[in-house]
């Protein structure tokens, strides 16, 4: 399973009395397949994965495989508590899904030898490809991660700490191990696009776009600028549209995903608001996102 272009990681719609709303997510991935997207991630962190149940997460899988019709990869979450993560990764395997993005651990801190416990015991209840997602206290050394990529179906790891030095260690442990070539690396920072240069300098190209949900022509723009070296376009869109997003979205926790919902819905599909503990934004923040969607899309037609 291989990964290009731009990686689509969709919200997860809820309807008016608060439940998943399946035709909303169906309609949501059908657009971004359509869009470019080179993968879909369903009912992950962008897709409030904190606050689904594991039916939700299978119901929201199956949504997912149907939707994009083999068309690209479909990966859904599991993670947390190792029992509840085993369930969800059978789950999503029913489901059709065609690989697992592996959230860390609940909370806890532990030793590097309970990290690789738990990937073991979690993809032992699977045979799709998993993807683990360092973040939080699921921190790898580089020899660690050398260890995971060895696991007969670890195929790959995204970052969502931010360590430049770490990942670059990382990524040279990995690739100097039998196989590890055809590791595959993600940059799963939120709004990733601002680091995705600094990324692509140690050898991880790939990065989750939370902006394709509600503006692909943007992230489309923005990838294509980064790959072809239009220093241009790329520096003109971190200045004036990511940049300035990333500002409005460190003014609230949990706006990652609250302004990535709202931004949906202002390019015209409602997809409800957030479950707690998130807060939907406030009328001005959504007025100040709108401006910045407009401006953003006069830049890349200009």
């Amino acid at each position: 399973m291989k990964f290009h272009g731009v990686l689509f990681f969709p919200v997860t719609p809820f309807a008016a009395d608060g439940s998943l709303d399946e035709g909303r997510l169906a309609q949501h991935i059908e657009a971004g397949v359509a869009a470019g997207a080179g993968g879909v991630f369903v009912a992950c962190g962008t897709g409030e994965f904190h606050a689904l149940t594991s039916d939700e997460i299978e119901r929201a899988t199956r949504v997912a495989v149907k939707a994009t019709a083999g068309r690209v990869p479909v990966l859904a979450a599991a993670g947390g508590p190792t029992p509840v993560a085993r369930d969800q990764a059978a789950r999503v395997e029913q489901a059709g899904a065609d690989g697992i993005l592996l959230l860390p651990p609940y909370l806890v801190s532990a030793p590097q030898q309970g990290l690789v416990r738990y990937v073991e015991e979690v993809t032992a209840a699977t045979r799709l490809p998993v993807v683990f997602y360092q973040r939080g206290t699921a921190r790898l050394t580089d020899s660690t991660a050398a260890e995971l990529a060895a696991l007969p179906n670890v195929v790959g790891l995204k970052d969502g700490i931010g360590d430049i030095e770490r990942m670059h260690r990382i990524v040279r442990a990995v690739r100097a191990v039998p196989g590890g070539a055809d590791f595959q690396f993600f940059n799963g920072l939120p709004t990733a696009e601002m680091t995705a240069p600094a990324y692509r300098g140690v050898g991880v190209d790939l990065y989750s776009s939370a902006v394709f949900a509600f503006a692909p022509e943007i992230a489309l723009a923005f990838h294509t600028a980064l790959t072809e070296g239009d220093e241009t376009l790329v520096n003109t869109l971190l200045d004036e549209f990511y940049g300035p997003l990333v500002a409005l979205r460190d003014e609230v926790p949990g706006y990652s995903v609250s302004l990535v919902k709202a931004g949906v819905t202002l390019r015209g599909l409602d997809v409800g608001g957030v479950r707690a503990p998130l807060l939907d934004p406030t009328p001005e923040h959504v007025a100040r996102l709108a401006k910045l969607l407009e401006h953003g899309l006069e830049v890349i037609a200009a």
